[in-house]
């Protein structure tokens, strides 16, 4: 054996091993440290790493204050963001987690003890109800109760006091159970959107895709299921076309030295290869009798005005309707979007960001490696020329027709209300 063989490179799975044995100080700084590296990347990754930690977070923060434990969470989550400001889905779960301690500290709390914790309502109006607790995360959204009568005996108004210690234990107990669900949320998103697909996909549909991204695999492989079709795949170059390649042949040895720049961020290239799934999805759509074609990205306009529908998947979605997503995912939107073909953009709820790209969108804006496109040995065109490779772009809300997330299909002027109803107002900005 190698002496290389015993080597773990860092990423996703070595972090979430090292939660168990390293402090939680040393956690935050470890996952600040592979953000900046990227070593962790990718919105699902960065994501099932932030919950992971704030679930050790919580559980070693010792107070019976849910105050302090808000303002825990949100010193981590700005250490977090510090390192990564372009991974909108960091700040997207530790607001997720900021409000479901805000939800369960209602049960045990005073509302009107917890600062800045005014019950907001969905439409922006103040609640009349102060006992009742506002619907403001997807976690409240399945857990909150449809009788209003269950606030009539609250522990608030019942004359009843629970002991401090056993409120305190008792409500971490509840906001750790609400991030297990909140990590098993993020688990299940992709088979959750892949759900829909036969609601958007019909019979002999030519569906044009671009790169390989496990959302859209998966999304297209239940299409398959009982629908037969046509798929265009773009290659994605310079970033995705070897992955694109290795996932149309089947042969996962030539996506390894694509950017890990996906929702996998697996810790080497044989298991990213073996997490895209390569002979899970290629062989049973061919298998279905689904024709998939491979085509340049110069071909993308061309070819536009013979498919029946777009469908891509986003990095990010910003509070406005436009998305993040893979270069090259602006062409194909504004392709379509002159050619009157309708776009739909797949984006798990984890992906939803209250940001909103005013003067500063390209700031959302990330570039990779430039020797992808000029290599190094080329001395004199590097010197005489500045040479950019694009990673992510910012699309606009005008060229999409229809985002679906793992709750269902929602239009891009919706998504500043789903937005709403996801986060409190006092956690939009962290």
């Amino acid at each position: 054996m190698s002496q290389s063989a015993g080597l773990v490179r860092p990423g996703l799975a070595s972090f979430l091993r090292s939660l168990s044995t390293e402090s939680v100080d040393d956690s935050v700084d470890s996952f600040a440290a592979l953000l900046r590296r990227r070593q962790i990347c990718g919105s699902k990754a960065c994501a099932l790493a932030t919950a992971s930690l704030l679930r050790r977070v919580v559980s070693h923060t010792r107070t019976a204050d849910s105050a302090k434990l808000i303002g825990r969470v949100r010193e981590v989550g700005r250490a977090l963001t510090a390192a990564a400001p372009k991974e909108l889905a960091i700040g997207n779960i530790v607001r997720r987690v900021l409000g479901l301690i805000r939800d369960e500290s209602g049960e045990y709390d005073d509302p009107h003890s917890l600062a800045g914790s005014a019950t907001p309502s969905v439409n922006g109006i103040s609640s009349t109800a102060p006992s009742a607790r506002a619907v403001k995360s997807m976690y409240s959204i399945l857990s909150h109760p449809s009788m209003p009568a269950s606030h009539l005996s609250s522990p608030a108004s019942s004359g009843t006091h629970t002991p401090s210690q056993a409120a305190s234990s008792d409500l971490r107990a509840e906001i750790l159970a609400g991030i297990t669900e909140i990590i098993d949320e993020l688990d299940q998103s992709d088979e959750q959107i892949a759900s829909y697909a036969l609601d958007f996909i019909s019979p002999q549909e030519v569906v044009f895709t671009l790169g390989a991204w496990p959302v859209v695999q998966r999304f297209l492989l239940k299409a398959a299921s009982k629908r037969k079709f046509t798929v265009i795949q773009a290659e994605a170059y310079p970033n995705q076309h070897r992955r694109t390649h290795a996932l149309v042949t089947g042969n996962p040895e030539l996506g390894a030295d694509d950017d890990d720049d996906d929702d996998t961020s697996s810790s080497s290239s044989a298991a990213a290869a073996a997490a895209l799934g390569m002979d899970a999805f290629q062989k049973p759509l061919v298998a279905a009798g689904i024709s998939l074609i491979l085509v340049p990205d110069s071909a993308i306009f061309a070819l536009m005005s013979r498919v029946s529908k777009v469908v891509l998947a986003a990095h990010s979605v910003l509070s406005n309707g436009a998305f993040v997503a893979a270069a090259g995912a602006g062409p194909v939107a504004k392709a379509a979007h002159y050619h009157r073909v309708p776009v739909l953009v797949l984006a798990a709820t984890y992906t939803l960001s209250p940001q909103y790209p005013f003067q500063n969108g390209d700031a959302l804006v990330e570039y990779a490696d430039a020797e992808k496109v000029v290599p190094l040995q080329d001395g004199p065109l590097r010197t005489a020329a500045t040479v950019r490779n694009l990673l992510r772009e910012v699309v606009p809300p005008t060229d999409v027709d229809l985002f679906v997330s793992n709750l269902g299909g929602v239009a891009s002027e919706g998504v500043a209300r789903l937005v709403r109803d996801q986060y409190w107002d006092e956690d939009l900005v962290l």
